[in-house]
């Protein structure tokens, strides 16, 4: 029995979280599992990958990797187009790799860097710094990772929750001398698709890159605290927008919404007198522009306000 445990708390929004995920994943699949459809796979996979590279500062762009996926040649310059051939091959083995395996991630880290690194597939040997945070010395890293492994195959803890504990302990350890970032990213995705099939056609990573700097900002602030709750509450909040998203495309019952809309719609089912200003906190826009977003629910006939200013929300 591994001693290891990764510091964590589980707080009221972990917990909320967690549930939300979990119901919208059924209803995903209640809803919109046959509908997701081979290009529906194909476009989300695009969008994952140009996602986890446009962190990393490769910006080829979504029609480039397409063009790449179809065997065609693209502009760019041979590092970036090294390295999205590199991430298109790791993807490609995402349903194929055991997420408790550690023999497992060298390999996809080989696979990923294969072209970019001269020391693929193997912990780095000398020590570094990622901004503000000095990572464990080079020597202590092949006992971190067979501990964090260790506590992968024996924690009994929610699947969700170890996927975001682990990404957040990879960086922290930052094993490799390059390729980290993409490596945290698709290991969660992988443990994801462990957890639930149709989270590998889930453009988690296009969401993270949409919130990057909120994303750089749960690491520092799980690092400065000494835990990965801050991180951990970050990537379940992610999920959520990412699952959010493809119920959308593919026709969810609530219409054709955006990811906003379709959060103002979930959080008013949970809490029918939820007021404005919540709504704001929650969604992470302005005032004004939930009252905008409402107007156009009501307009759609998705949403209805019974009993004036002291009533409450209905969604049809």
């Amino acid at each position: 029995m591994s001693s290891y445990q990764p510091p964590y708390t589980i707080t009221s929004k972990i917990l909320n979280l967690t549930s939300k995920i979990t119901e919208s994943m059924s209803e995903l699949k209640h809803n919109a599992g046959q509908n997701i459809t081979p290009m529906l796979r194909k476009k989300n996979r695009i969008k994952t990958l140009a996602g986890t590279l446009e962190i990393e500062g490769n910006f080829l762009g979504e029609e480039k990797i397409t063009a790449l996926l179809d065997g065609k040649r693209v502009l760019g310059t041979i590092p970036e187009i090294a390295e999205v051939e590199g991430a298109i091959r790791a993807y490609q083995e995402l349903e194929n790799y055991r997420f408790d395996d550690i023999n497992d991630l060298l390999h996809a880290h080989k696979i990923l860097m294969s072209e970019i690194l001269t020391t693929v597939g193997a912990f780095r040997s000398s020590n570094v710094r990622v901004g503000e945070h000095i990572a464990p010395q080079a020597h202590l890293v092949p006992e971190l990772m067979t501990q964090l492994f260790d506590w992968l195959k024996e924690s009994e803890e929610h699947m969700l929750l170890k996927s975001c504990v682990f990404h957040y302990e990879f960086e922290f350890i930052h094993p490799f001398s390059d390729g980290n970032g993409r490596m945290g990213r698709l290991w969660q995705s992988v443990m994801l698709h462990y957890y639930n099939p149709l989270f590998s056609s889930l453009p988690t990573e296009s969401i993270v890159r949409d919130y990057q700097e909120e994303y750089y900002k749960a690491l520092e602030d799980a690092t400065k605290m000494g835990e990965s709750t801050p991180f951990i509450e970050f990537m379940l909040e992610m999920i959520l927008q990412a699952i959010l998203k493809v119920g959308n495309e593919v026709g969810n019952k609530v219409g054709n919404l955006t990811e906003n809309q379709m959060m103002i719609v979930q959080m008013m089912k949970e809490n029918s007198k939820i007021s404005a200003k919540l709504l704001s906190e929650a969604v992470g826009i302005s005032v004004r522009k939930i009252e905008e977003n409402v107007a156009k629910l009501k307009k759609l006939g998705i949403i209805e306000r019974v009993g004036g200013t002291r009533g409450h929300w209905e969604v049809k």
